[in-house]
C-alpha cells in the first residue's frame, strides 16, 4: 500500500465470518423447523398473520414439511450471512493513506488530507483540513484495534470529536445556516423518518458542499459549519427557503 512499513488491516476476521456463515444458517434452520412444527397451533390463533399460509404448511405431510422448513430457514440464514458479509467494513491503515472497503467498493484517503481521526459512537470519522468530514462510516470494528492501528502509523487520533460542542440541533427555520441548507435538512429529515438511508446519505453530501457537517442522534439532526462555509447574511438568515422534494 505504501513504502512506509506494512499496513495494518482491521476487519472482523475469521471469527466474524464463521459466525455469519455458520451461525445464521443454523439459527434460520432452527426457526424454520419450529415454524413448521407449530404451524397448526399458530393457524388457530385469530390474531396470527398469514393464517392461510400457516394452514397450508400445517397440512403438509411429514417428513417433507420439516425438511422444507429446515431448508427454507437455512436459505434465509445464508441470505442474511451474505448481506452481513457485504456490509462489513474493512480498514487498512498505512503511513501515507488509509483504505476502506465495504460492499465491494474500495476508496482511499491520503494522510496529508486528514486533520483528525476519531470514533463517534459506532462511526469512524476522518476530518479534513477545513474540518469537513472526509469519512463517516458505521463500523462494528473493535475501537481498541482501530485506535492502535491509526496511532501505530502516526495518524492524528482523537479520543472524541474535537468539534462536539459546536453542533446545534436542527430546527426548521433556525437562523445561522447557509442559503439552501435548511431546505436540504428538511428533505433529509423526511428521509430519516422514512428510513431511506441511501437518500439521507446523498443529502449529507449535498450539505457538505454547502459547508454544513451533520450528525444524527435517534433521527434527530445536529449541524455545524466548516471553517470556510459561507456565513449567512442578516437578510438571508430569516428569509423563507423553498422545500426540497426528498422523495
Amino acid at each position: 500500500m505504501d513504502g512506509y512499513g506494512a499496513p495494518t488491516v482491521v476487519d472482523g476476521g475469521a471469527a466474524e465470518l464463521a459466525l455469519l456463515w455458520g451461525g445464521f444458517p443454523v439459527l434460520g434452520a432452527g426457526a424454520g423447523w419450529l415454524l413448521t412444527a407449530g404451524a397448526g397451533w399458530l393457524a388457530e390463533l385469530p390474531w396470527a398473520p398469514a393464517q392461510d399460509l400457516l394452514e397450508l404448511v400445517a397440512g403438509l405431510p411429514d417428513p417433507q414439511a420439516s425438511i422444507g422448513g429446515l431448508a427454507v430457514g437455512a436459505l434465509g440464514g445464508l441470505v442474511v450471512a451474505a448481506i452481513g458479509t457485504a456490509e462489513r467494513l474493512a480498514v487498512t491503515v498505512g503511513a501515507e493513506r488509509v483504505g476502506l472497503r465495504r460492499d465491494g467498493t474500495r476508496w482511499e484517503v491520503q494522510r496529508r488530507e486528514v486533520r483528525a481521526v476519531f470514533l463517534d459512537g459506532r462511526e469512524l470519522v476522518l476530518l479534513g483540513p477545513d474540518d469537513e468530514e472526509l469519512v463517516r462510516e458505521k463500523s462494528d470494528l473493535a475501537p481498541d484495534r482501530l485506535r492502535a492501528a491509526f496511532r501505530e502509523h502516526g495518524w492524528p487520533w482523537a479520543e472524541a470529536d474535537p468539534h462536539r460542542d459546536a453542533y446545534r440541533r436542527w430546527v426548521p427555520g433556525l437562523p445561522g445556516l447557509p442559503v439552501g441548507a435548511d431546505a436540504l435538512l428538511r428533505a433529509r429529515q423526511r428521509a430519516l423518518d422514512d428510513d431511506r438511508g441511501g437518500e439521507a446519505r446523498e443529502l449529507r453530501g449535498e450539505l457538505a458542499r454547502c459547508g454544513v457537517v451533520v450528525r444524527d442522534e435517534r433521527k434527530r439532526q445536529y449541524w455545524r459549519l466548516t471553517r470556510s462555509a459561507a456565513r449567512p447574511r442578516p437578510e438571508d438568515a430569516t428569509s423563507p427557503e423553498p422545500e426540497v422534494d426528498g422523495r
